[in-house]
C-alpha cells in the first residue's frame, strides 16, 4: 500500500500479540464493517531494545519499512522520539509529559507545519486506576482487564481517538478525524502508547 492510499483511510485496528520476551503489533485497515482488513504495519522487537528504536514494516516479512521511530535519550524519562521515513527523513515527533503524566499519561504529538496535537488518557478516574494496577502483586504482568481511552486534541477539538476495544486482549481501534494528520506518525504514536506508558 502507498503512501496516497494510507493516508485515505480514517480507522485503524492495532493488535499485540503477548509473549515473554518480544513485543509484537499488527496494525491493520478497517475493512468498511468495523473489522480488520489489510495489514499495513507490523512491528516485532525485543522489549528490552523497544525504548531505544523500533521500526515499522509493512508486513511479517520485514523487508519494507513503512516508517520508525527513535528516541533523542534513552534514558530521559520525558524523551522525545522521531518517527522517520525508511530514508530517515522527519516525519514528526512524539513525547510523553512526564509532570501531566503522574496521574493521566498525557503525550505530546508534533507534525511540521501543523499546531502540535496533545493526547491524553479520557477518564482520570480509570488512569488512577491503571496506576494502582501496577502496584498489585502479579497483576502488572497480565493485562489490564478494563477498557481505556485516549483522546488526539489540536486545542479544545478532537481530531483522533486510541481506545482499547477488548478486556483481555490488546486489540485497539484507532480513529483519526483530521485528513492532514500523517497515517505513519499517528500509527508510530499508537505503538508507542501501548509499549511505552509503562501502564
Amino acid at each position: 500500500m502507498d503512501i496516497q492510499e494510507l493516508q485515505a483511510h480514517q480507522q485503524f485496528h492495532m493488535h499485540q500479540k503477548i509473549t515473554m520476551m518480544i513485543n509484537r503489533y499488527e496494525i491493520f485497515t478497517d475493512d468498511g464493517q468495523g473489522e480488520p482488513g489489510r495489514l499495513v504495519a507490523f512491528v516485532e522487537q525485543k522489549r528490552m531494545t523497544f525504548k531505544e528504536q523500533v521500526t515499522l514494516y509493512t508486513d511479517e516479512s520485514k523487508q519494507s519499512v513503512l516508517a520508525a521511530f527513535k528516541a533523542r535519550k534513552v534514558i530521559d524519562l520525558a524523551s522525545a522520539y522521531d518517527v522517520t521515513t525508511p530514508e530517515g527523513a522527519p516525519i514528526g515527533v512524539f513525547g510523553k509529559k512526564f509532570g501531566k503524566s503522574l496521574l493521566r499519561s498525557t503525550w505530546q504529538l508534533d507534525q511540521p507545519g501543523q499546531a502540535p496535537l496533545t493526547i491524553s488518557e479520557r477518564s482520570m478516574p480509570m488512569a488512577l486506576f491503571r496506576r494502582i494496577w501496577d502496584f498489585i502483586p502479579w497483576a502488572g504482568d497480565v493485562p489490564f482487564p478494563w477498557k481505556y481511552h485516549f483522546d488526539f486534541f489540536r486545542d479544545t477539538t478532537v481530531v483522533g481517538i486510541f481506545e482499547k476495544k477488548t478486556r483481555f486482549r490488546d486489540h485497539y481501534l484507532v480513529r483519526i478525524q483530521d485528513p492532514s494528520l500523517d497515517r505513519r506518525l499517528v500509527l508510530a504514536q499508537a505503538v508507542a502508547l501501548d509499549a511505552l506508558q509503562s501502564r
